[in-house]
């Protein structure tokens, strides 16, 4: 699509539209977005393909080969080394290492989310109803030796090590069985975390903020985000430093909005999540946390969606947030006969709502289209626009596709931030 003109064909052409040349994919439902590496990564649900995109020939690359049929969680690092996926239906974390040249398939039963920082040095994977965050490192040579007589040789935070007779791979829990495991790395009990879904990481790389979703994701303990270093998780043989901290050293915040997506501008984490209320209905909030001191400021209201559920959140122009629900019409909005919408602008500058848009379906992807002061929405299985100066819908006739929306991507983004799901 011409972003600048809002239609599906070359503004001086009509019978001229844009294709991506050789990609083929069923059911394609996210795009990863890099326009940094001027490249964008597509995975189709249907066949469980992965695909890059090149965005300056517009021509798909080779699909990935190696991943399971369906993977709840994918993502692709930077240096476009390693694919990194959560394959819940599988039960494995699934590592494409393209720097060794092997997949390792890494048990972890439940398993539907992994993150992964923008240098593609530490991933995280989520097991859904469970408190414990778990991280993967790939095995030196002495490593491998020492690990390879089966799981009895394996460090007792290990939980699955592959291949089996000569291990290049391993996954760890972020917190210990016992005090101490094989490499000296102490974390106590009980558990710092609470229903993790997600992890965030700070502009410097050294910390990894996991967002505990709590009561939204079935918790019994308030949501918040708990802190880790991310030396001790650096995945490449050899560059692990340090140790994870005590529990009692593990900085947490309380974040009693919710705490299930977050995006972080500088010092400030905006985070997302849906709050139970007493009348058993969850409602959407959004949180600014300051990171210079680690505080949380008040909830502030928005969207309703689907606890637990991957919400989507974008900066844009014109100092706005922009922030997209599932399942809105399930929360203490509609209850109440309030003004109710999957899609919510909130203004940065002055910390607060300014529009939620009337209700068009679940909104599954946001681009901003930095510098045109618009947001590309796909909502309710179809393409939206609207203005980033006060929220106004634009006219989205010639933008509207055949079939069903999931995601969209702005291939002119300034940095690979304008994204809505990694």
């Amino acid at each position: 699509m011409d972003a600048h003109y809002d239609v599906r064909f070359k503004y001086n052409n009509p019978s001229v539209t844009y294709s991506i040349s050789g990609f083929a994919g069923a059911l394609p439902i996210t795009i990863q977005n890099m326009p940094e590496e001027q490249i964008g990564a597509v995975y189709a649900y249907g066949d469980g393909s992965f695909t890059t995109i090149n965005y300056e020939k517009e021509t798909a690359g080779a699909g990935q080969t190696g991943l399971p049929n369906s993977s709840s969680s994918i993502f692709l690092t930077r240096n476009q080394e390693y694919v990194i996926a959560a394959n819940q239906s599988s039960h494995v974390v699934t590592v494409i290492d393209s720097v060794a040249g092997l997949t390792a398939s890494l048990s972890l039963p439940g398993v539907y989310r992994v993150s992964v920082n923008p240098g593609g040095s530490v991933f995280l994977a989520f097991v859904q109803n469970s408190d414990y965050a778990y991280y993967g490192l790939k095995l030196n040579g002495s490593q491998t030796l020492s690990f390879s007589g089966g799981p009895t040789t394996w460090p007792k935070a290990a939980v699955d090590c592959e291949p089996l007779n000569a291990p290049k791979w391993c996954l760890f829990q972020a917190q210990s069985p016992d005090s101490t495991d094989q490499y000296g790395m102490y974390y106590g009990r009980p558990l710092a975390f609470n229903r993790p879904v997600k992890a965030m990481f700070s502009n410097d790389g050294s910390i990894a903020y996991v967002l505990n979703c709590g009561p939204e994701c079935g918790g019994t303990a308030p949501s918040s985000i708990s802190l880790l270093p991310t030396g001790p998780m650096i995945f490449e043989p050899n560059q692990q430093s340090g140790k994870l901290p005590v529990l009692g050293s593990v900085p947490n915040i309380p974040v009693p909005g919710g705490a299930s997506n977050a995006l972080i501008d500088s010092s400030t984490m905006y985070v997302v999540g849906q709050q139970l209320l007493p009348d058993g209905l969850f409602t959407g909030n959004l949180t600014v946390v300051n990171l210079a001191n680690n505080t949380a400021g008040s909830p502030v209201s928005i969207s309703d969606g689907q606890p637990g559920a991957m919400s989507r959140i974008i900066e844009a122009d014109d100092d706005t947030l922009w922030i997209g629900m599932q399942k809105c019409t399930n929360g203490e909005r509609v209850a109440k006969g309030q003004p109710y919408g999957c899609l919510t602008m909130y203004n940065t500058a002055n910390n607060k709502v300014t529009m939620i848009e009337p209700y068009l379906g679940d909104a599954t992807g946001i681009a901003a289209c930095t510098g045109l002061h618009k947001v590309y929405v796909a909502e309710g299985g179809q393409v939206y626009i609207y203005t980033t100066t006060d929220g106004t819908a634009l006219n989205n006739f010639y933008v509207t596709v055949t079939g069903t929306a999931y995601d969209v991507a702005y291939m002119d983004g300034l940095t690979d931030a304008n994204n809505t799901v990694y």
